[in-house]
């Protein structure tokens, strides 16, 4: 776990193997892309990490699988480091809309199975989906989105599956201790599903009929964002 340079055979055949194994290459090594990466590693997916700062670079030595300090718009470069020879690329880069830009269209000429990147601006996110990303984010956007649904509600925690659609984690309503969730009528009543239940002090299970809920619960909601957080409210 050390770094390499840029180019040579050490590099090439390091990144080789990684790609070979449970990898991501993650570009741009900001708070987000460094967050992401060792999130990725403590998760057990090995991570090849690129940046074209030094400092950032040796900041990372010995905590990522292998990090280097390269440009990656430069095709040339990113082949050295066996990039084209990865399924799953994340570009992270937030500062430099150029070289964010030019990275993608590289790694979509390079037909990477998966590129996953970081837009700052919702037209750097309409550039980057025309080229084709398979996956654009705007984590600081969907963060603010989240915390919103937060302040508004009783959800202790918030997941948009897709516009309109989401999973609210909160306490149950009084109304439902005591009765088989089968017996509730919840989803006819309220629109909603609950997929999921925890006991105090115990782990996350799966709801069926059966399940009866007590004070202390938690439970995972599951519906149209407005009725999963109306029902959430429910006292």
């Amino acid at each position: 776990m050390a770094r390499f340079p840029i180019f040579g055979g050490g590099a090439r055949d390091t990144s080789r193997r990684i790609a070979e194994a449970d990898s991501v290459v993650v570009i741009g090594l900001g708070r987000f892309g460094a967050s992401l990466a060792l999130e990725l590693m403590a998760g057990g997916t090995e991570v090849l990490g690129i940046d074209t700062d030094e400092d950032i670079v040796q900041s990372l030595n010995g905590e990522l699988t292998q990090v280097v300090r390269a440009d990656s718009t430069k095709p040339e470069v990113l082949r050295q480091l066996a990039v084209n020879e990865f399924d799953r690329v994340v570009v992270a880069i937030g500062s430099d809309l150029q070289a964010s830009i030019l990275t993608c269209s590289v790694l979509l000429g390079m037909q990477i199975p998966v590129i996953w990147a970081k837009a700052v601006t919702e037209q750097h996110a309409l550039i980057l989906e025309q080229l084709g990303v398979h996956h654009v984010i705007r984590p600081e956007a969907e963060m603010g989105r989240k915390v919103a649904h937060l302040v508004r509600g009783a959800a202790l925690d918030y997941i948009e599956i897709e516009k309109g659609y989401a999973i609210v984690k909160s306490a149950p309503p009084e109304r439902l201790f005591g009765t088989p969730l089968g017996k509730t009528g919840l989803r006819k009543e309220f629109g909603v599903t609950i997929a999921a239940y925890k006991k105090p002090g115990a782990e996350w299970h799966n709801a069926d009929a059966d399940t009866v809920l007590e004070q202390g619960d938690m439970i995972l909601i599951v519906g149209p964002t407005r009725k999963a957080e109306g029902f959430a409210q429910l006292r």
